[in-house]
């Protein structure tokens, strides 16, 4: 029996969701990306465990999914398993008075509205964020003066051999869009946020005014992976790439955003190649016109 095969019977057997060559579009807010060659959904501990188990003994690579919105999928796909966090590690619920745990593969948007709905003050610059609770902790995303070092107390992770790990407060080291998890291979589980007591219609009010200069200066309401490039110090990318005359700039199905120059959107049947394509282009434009080296946020990952 080939190895792939073995994978999805012990899915089976444990319950997991196997999909053959799922395309990845489905999966990434760019809607970009070929297929997986096996796609496996788990809803809990013990399931993430036996298949992580079961990969690492075949030599199978693996690759973790939470929300998919920073992601660039290549067009070629991604070999091997994609492991999609589900079920426990979707669910979001109260910690003591004011804190909350949150499961890596839960949206950040469903915790948002977990600690509005428990007046819980503190998440409300996360509103909006498309990413999973996982990916938000991993990048140490943040927007509208907050971030998640604000807020996150800890993190639970699995090791590459499988054991249950604890970072807490500095151990997590989480700066500019980076934290101890980032290009490492412990995979986050669980959050542990603190927040504050709140009013609930301050808290909606202030969510509902993020999201509305959201939806007024981004492309809220077309396919994308959120911002493209870190801020370079001392500088905005978006405003460097629109000096540069980019905005509104095409290749294929991939454009500079003409809301936003900071974002590139899928204007419909965008590829990878399309996407990489215009990232380099920018890069060289604005470090030729500019002498700022933009670096990507966005996260490539596939064959």
């Amino acid at each position: 029996m080939k190895t792939l095969e073995q994978i999805e019977q012990r899915a089976n057997e444990l319950g997991c969701r196997c999909l053959w060559q799922e395309p990845m579009a489905l999966h990434t807010t760019f809607r970009i990306g070929g297929p997986a060659d096996l796609f496996l959904t788990v809803e809990n501990l013990r399931q993430l465990r036996e298949m992580a188990a079961a990969c690492r003994e075949q030599e199978i690579p693996m690759m973790f999914l939470g929300n998919g919105s920073n992601l660039l999928v290549s067009d070629k796909g991604i070999r091997g398993v994609v492991i999609r966090l589900a079920g426990d590690f979707a669910k979001v619920a109260r910690e003591g008075k004011t804190g909350i745990c949150c499961g890596a593969g839960a949206t950040l948007a469903s915790a948002c509205v977990f600690a509005r709905d428990n007046d819980l003050t503190g998440l409300e610059f996360a509103w909006g964020i498309p990413g999973s609770a996982g990916g938000a902790a991993y990048m140490n995303a943040g927007a509208y003066g907050g971030e998640m070092k604000d807020v996150l107390r800890s993190c639970e992770h699995m090791t590459p051999d499988g054991k249950i790990e604890i970072l807490s407060g500095e151990e997590m080291r989480l700066s500019y869009r980076r934290s101890a998890y980032t290009g490492g291979e412990n995979v986050i589980l669980f959050l542990h946020m603190q927040l504050e007591k709140g009013h609930h219609s301050a808290i909606a009010s202030q969510m509902e005014e993020l999201m509305n200069r959201r939806r007024e200066k981004q492309p809220y309401d077309m396919p994308s992976a959120g911002s493209v490039f870190k801020r370079p110090e001392g500088y905005f990318a978006g405003t460097l790439i629109e000096q540069c005359g980019l905005k509104g700039k095409t290749v294929g199905g991939a454009q500079v955003s003409p809301k936003h120059a900071g974002f590139i959107v899928n204007t419909g049947g965008a590829t990878c190649r399309d996407v990489q394509e215009l990232i380099a282009m920018i890069q060289e434009r604005v470090l030729r016109e500019t002498g700022v080296q933009l670096e990507c946020e966005v996260r490539a990952c596939g064959e």
